[in-house]
C-alpha cells in the first residue's frame, strides 16, 4: 500500500475506493477547521501536541496516544503549523470495515459502542505502540505479489488488538479521566450541547454565564481552537448526518438540529458534506 502525506487525500482515497488508507503526517499538513468526514478516523500521535475537540470533549495528546473518531464526530485539532507534530492517520471506509467483521467480531464496535465512560482516546503503553507500528509498516511493505490479501489480514489483526485493548480496560475498570477540561468551557460545551435543537447567540449565551460576549469567545477560541458559531454548526451537522441515517425525515432532522431555517440547513449540510440532505439521506438508507 501507498503511504500518503495528506489527511484530505487519505480521506478521499478510502472513500472512493471503498477500502482504508494510511497517511504519515508532520507539520506541513494544516489541522483542517471543525470537520465531520464520511469514514471511520484512527489518529495515533508519535511525537504529541496540544488537544484535541471532538464533539463536546478536550483531550490532551501525548506520544501514543490514539483517537477512535466515527463518520458521525465533528473534531478539531488545535493549530500545529509551527511545531512538529508527527502522526499516523487511518481512514476507513465503514462498508470495508463490516465487511472484514464476521459475527463474532464486530471490528468496528471500537467506533460505535459507546457505554458509560466511554472516551474516544486510548493511551498505548509502550509495548501497544510497537505493536501498533509493526502492523502499520506491514500494511505500508505489502507491495508485492498477494499484497491485497496481506494488507487486510494485517489490517483485521490490527483492529482485534485495538478492540481487544478497549474491552481489558473495561473490564478491569481502571477507566482514568482523559478528557482535559477548563471549568468554564466544559460547562458552556454542556450547555451547547444540551440546547443543540435552539438558537443560541453569543449574547444570550454570555447572559447564561454571566459573562462578556467577547470573554466568553475569547476563553472558548483559547480552549478548543476554534470559534463558538463554528463549533455549533460542525456538531448541527454531525447529528444531522446520524438522524439522517437513522432514516429520520429531512425536514425534521433540519428542525431537531436547531437550524433557523431549510436554506440555511440546506447550505450549511452540502458545504460540509459535498451532497445535499436529502441526496445523503438517499445514500444511506438504500
Amino acid at each position: 500500500m501507498k503511504e500518503l502525506n495528506s489527511c484530505k487525500e487519505a480521506m478521499a482515497e478510502s472513500i472512493e475506493k471503498k477500502y482504508f488508507s494510511v497517511a504519515h503526517l508532520y507539520k506541513d499538513d494544516k489541522a483542517m477547521e471543525m470537520h465531520i468526514h464520511d469514514c471511520y478516523e484512527v489518529y495515533f500521535s508519535i511525537s504529541g501536541g496540544k488537544q484535541f475537540l471532538i464533539d463536546n470533549r478536550l483531550y490532551d495528546i501525548a506520544p501514543g496516544d490514539l483517537f477512535l473518531i466515527s463518520q458521525y464526530d465533528s473534531h478539531y485539532l488545535t493549530q500545529i503549523d509551527k511545531e512538529l507534530h508527527e502522526r499516523i492517520v487511518i481512514m476507513i471506509d465503514p462498508d470495508f470495515m463490516k465487511s472484514v467483521s464476521s459475527p463474532e467480531t464486530n471490528l468496528d464496535a471500537c467506533f460505535i459502542e459507546r457505554g458509560e465512560g466511554f472516551s474516544h482516546k486510548l493511551s498505548l503503553n509502550q509495548e501497544q505502540q510497537k505493536r501498533f507500528l509493526y502492523f502499520v509498516n506491514k500494511i505500508l511493505s505489502s507491495n508485492d505479489y498477494g499484497h491485497d490479501l496481506l494488507e487486510r489480514s494485517t489490517f483485521v489483526e490490527l483492529f482485534v488488538m485495538i478492540n481487544k485493548i478497549i474491552n481489558d480496560k473495561n473490564n478491569n475498570e481502571t477507566e482514568q479521566k482523559t478528557a482535559t477540561y477548563n471549568e468554564q468551557v466544559d460547562a458552556i460545551l454542556s450547555y451547547l450541547n444540551n440546547n443543540i435543537q435552539y438558537p443560541v447567540s453569543i449574547g444570550n449565551l454570555a447572559k447564561q454565564f454571566y459573562i462578556s460576549e467577547s470573554y466568553i469567545c475569547r476563553i472558548f477560541k483559547s480552549a478548543t481552537g476554534t470559534t463558538i458559531n463554528k463549533y455549533m454548526t460542525a456538531r448541527r451537522i454531525s447529528i444531522a448526518k446520524s438522524l439522517l441515517a437513522e432514516g429520520k425525515g429531512v425536514s425534521e432532522v433540519c428542525e431537531q438540529c436547531g437550524f433557523s431555517d431549510y436554506s440555511n440547513f440546506l447550505k450549511a449540510f452540502t458545504k460540509s458534506v459535498g451532497i445535499s440532505p436529502k441526496k445523503y439521506s438517499q445514500n444511506c438508507n438504500r
